[in-house]
Order: C-alpha cells, then sequence, then structure tokens
C-alpha cells in the first residue's frame, strides 16, 4: 500500500452524488477507505422496552447501505461494513489501514454529536484528525447571511433573510472511478435478526413501498416531477390520505441518500424561479431551520421551560399513551393514522401534526414520549427535525407564536369519517356514526 489513506466515515449521507466527504478525500488521497459502522447503541431497547429503531427503519438502513456498497462497488471501490462501537471499530481500522485522516459529516443532535466526540477522543490517542464536513442543510453554514449565534428563532425571518440574502451552492461532481487499498474483510450485511429486529411483515394498504438507497431516491425524484402538477392542483381532501401533497422524498433525505441540494436544483431546473413557492423547497429549508436550531442553542431547543409542568399531564397518562400509540383512541382520524404508522413506518406531515397536537393537548400526554415513538418507527426519522416538531407542537420552540400549527379539536370536529383513508385504516369504522370522529376541548 503507498500514499496517503483517507478513512470517509459514513453516517447519514448515505450516497455518492454531491457526496463533499468524499470528493475532497478522492482529491487529497491516494486511497479512500469507505466505512459504514452499525453502531448497537441505536438497536437497544429503550426504558420502555422498545426497540429504539423500529424493523421498518432498520430494513429501509440496511437497504440503504447494501446500494451504497454496490454503487461503490461500480466505481470499483469497496466499503468495509462492520457492527461495533465506532469509537472502537475506526481507530482499528485506522491502525490496519494506515490511514493518515478520518473524514465525516457533523451532526447537530445530542447523541450523534457525542458519538463524534468519542471517536474523535479514540482517533487523537493514536495521534489521527476526525475532519468535520457540513453536509446535511440546504444552505452552507458559511453562507448564511447571519452567525449561528445570532440565526432568527423565528421561521418567517429565517425564511426571508436566508432566501433574500444566501444563495444554494451548486450540487456536487460525481465520482466516476474511486480508489480503495486492497481490503481483505470488507464485512457482511447484518440481518434484522443480528440485529435484534423481526422481519416487517409489509402492508398491502401501504400508498407507497419505500425501498432504501440512492438509487431508489434518484427514482422517487424523477416520479416527484412526473406528478408534480396534478400535485400542485389537488386539495388534500382531510389532509390526511398518505398520497397528498407529498414528494415522499423524507426516508431517503434522512439518511443521506440524496442531498437537499440536489433536490434543490432539480426543483429550480423543473420550476424555475418560482421554486420559493415550491412546497418541497418549504420542505428543504424547514430541515434547515431545525438543524441551525439544534447547532444555536444545543438541547436547550426541545428543553422543557424552566417551570415544572408536570401538574399539566394527565394522571393516567401511560395509559392514555399505550391508547394513543396502539390507535385505539375512540378518534377516527387520529386512530386511523396510528395505525398506518405502525403498519407502514410513514405517515405525512399533515397526520403528524394531528396526532401530535392531539397527544399533547387533548390526552395531555408529555410530548417527548410521543417524539420517542417517531423516533422508533418514522423510517424517515431525522432527530433534528423530529424533536423540533414536536417542540413546537408542544408550546416549548423558541418561537411557538411562529408554529405552522393549529387547533387540534377543530380539526377533528371538522372530519367526515366516512372518506377513504379512515375507511382503509380503520374499516370496523364503516358503519359507525360520525359522533365517533368528535373530540371536545
Amino acid at each position: 500500500m503507498s500514499g496517503k489513506t483517507i478513512l470517509v466515515w459514513f453516517r447519514n449521507d448515505l450516497r455518492i452524488h454531491d457526496n463533499e466527504i468524499l470528493l475532497e478525500a478522492i482529491r487529497k488521497a491516494d486511497n479512500v477507505l469507505p466505512v459504514y459502522c452499525f453502531d448497537p447503541y441505536y438497536f437497544t431497547k429503550t426504558t420502555s422496552g422498545e426497540p429504539k429503531t423500529g424493523n421498518l427503519r432498520a430494513r429501509f438502513l440496511l437497504e440503504s447501505v447494501a446500494d451504497l456498497r454496490k454503487n461503490l462497488q461500480a466505481r470499483d471501490a469497496e466499503l468495509i461494513i462492520r457492527t461495533g462501537n465506532p469509537a472502537e471499530i475506526l481507530p482499528q481500522l485506522a491502525e490496519e489501514y494506515h490511514i493518515s485522516e478520518v473524514y465525516h459529516h457533523r451532526e447537530v443532535a445530542y447523541e450523534e454529536t457525542e458519538i463524534s466526540e468519542q471517536v474523535e477522543a479514540a482517533l487523537w490517542k493514536i495521534r489521527l484528525n476526525l475532519k468535520h464536513f457540513i453536509g446535511h442543510t440546504l444552505y452552507h453554514k458559511e453562507d448564511l447571511p447571519f452567525p449561528i449565534k445570532d440565526i432568527p428563532d423565528s421561521f418567517a425571518i429565517f425564511k426571508k433573510k436566508i432566501e433574500r440574502d444566501s444563495d444554494v451552492r451548486p450540487f456536487a461532481s460525481t465520482p466516476e472511478h474511486i480508489v480503495t487499498p486492497e481490503i481483505t474483510d470488507a464485512g457482511e450485511l447484518p440481518t434484522l435478526q443480528q440485529l435484534g429486529l423481526d422481519e416487517p411483515v409489509d402492508d398491502p394498504r401501504a400508498a407507497i413501498k419505500f425501498i432504501g438507497g440512492e438509487t431508489e431516491a434518484l427514482k422517487q425524484l424523477d416520479q416527484y416531477f412526473i406528478h408534480t402538477e396534478q400535485l400542485g392542483k389537488q386539495k388534500p381532501k382531510n389532509g390526511s390520505a398518505s398520497t397528498c401533497m407529498s414528494s415522499h422524498l423524507s426516508p431517503w433525505i434522512a439518511l443521506g441518500c440524496i442531498s437537499l441540494r440536489q433536490v434543490y436544483w432539480e426543483v429550480i431546473k423543473h420550476e424555475g424561479s418560482t421554486h420559493n413557492n415550491s412546497p418541497l423547497v418549504l420542505e428543504l429549508l424547514w430541515r434547515d431551520y431545525f438543524r441551525f436550531m439544534f447547532k444555536k442553542h444545543g438541547q436547550k431547543f426541545i428543553s422543557a421551560k424552566e417551570t415544572d409542568n408536570s401538574d399539566d399531564f394527565a394522571a393516567n397518562q401511560d395509559e392514555l399513551f399505550e391508547k394513543w400509540k396502539t390507535g385505539i383512541t375512540g378518534v377516527a382520524l387520529v386512530d386511523a393514522i396510528m395505525h398506518e404508522l405502525n403498519a407502514t413506518g410513514y405517515i405525512n406531515n399533515y397526520s403528524r401534526q394531528i396526532v401530535a397536537g392531539f397527544l399533547v393537548s387533548v390526552l395531555k400526554v408529555d410530548w417527548t414520549k410521543g417524539a420517542a415513538y417517531f423516533e422508533e418507527k418514522l423510517i424517515d426519522y431525522s432527530p433534528a427535525s423530529n424533536w423540533g416538531n414536536w417542540a413546537f407542537i408542544a408550546g416549548i420552540g423558541n418561537d411557538p407564536r411562529d408554529s405552522r400549527y393549529f387547533n387540534i379539536a377543530k380539526q377533528l370536529n371538522d372530519l367526515d369519517t366516512k372518506n377513504d383513508f379512515i375507511a382503509t385504516w380503520l374499516p370496523e369504522l364503516k358503519d359507525v356514526s360520525d359522533q365517533y370522529a368528535h373530540v371536545t376541548h
């Protein structure tokens, strides 16, 4: 083995296109060593006895890593796969392959940041540098019109200033050939069983089948633009059906199977200068906002208010939470949405607002229980967006008045229970009266 070798530690950036660390490593080194670690921490049981990562989300991750390996192999490279603590595995690989430096994309949420710090400390012990890159946002941190500490807490002001004063960088080229050192043991992809999970059963009612990986992400992006005109014109009926007004790209975005910049520039290509009104660009901006809020405030962004608010919670909140998560609250729309979530690992944004608002405002259950449940179930779980959104719904975000959320009781009472969505996910309601859907607040 000769020359400089850089280890590229893949995390939530499972792509070849527009991957800054991969391109930088190719430019700077003679050899690139791509590595992915399945960290057992993410597959442990939570205090409630449930897996931190559910089987639908885990399957999507396994598919995404498998696709990354395939795409690297198509460029004459290989992906080393290991299961274990990255702070132990990465220094071992660094010594085995005479690594000069380790590259990775910086995360912002607490758990991910702590893992990075453990890896950084372990690499320092063998005198190696962990180089951090920013690669999960639409707007690069260096291009913001304000320093991180001065980012507006109001989304509306953030959006206005960033659209006026910042530009999105062009997305990076795609490498055609990657040189890796000779790899003796690339490692096998773990099975769900090895990660402590059962094989999920696909529900035939699912509106879309999500398959992990960059290859599928690019197909889904094309599909979005094929249907974008009719999606733009349709007014969602009760807003609940999974297919309405959604690009369905969020699972791939969450794992970095596709970059926000690539999505943005495709919107520009298809929609031109009207992109500021694009629902897809708005979705990307909200993702940026929540990531930058975590960057600015850290855990304080989602911390409960200083006053003790435990008196605000229902006395029987554990029982109510159990009914909520299993979809037996007695409120048709909420139950139908939770059945869809549990069966498919995906619900659209409107549905998330409905069930989260119901848990917090109507059932008076601690919002962090709901956020943790979404973390387990959602295949598009992303720490900043998930916890940031829940904090907003709970009125804990920095500017709750700026929240786009709405009166939950009114939404539920405006509902016609005889719609297709409820018929699909709550078929036992076909002959039940409309009163079943109503709540009082």
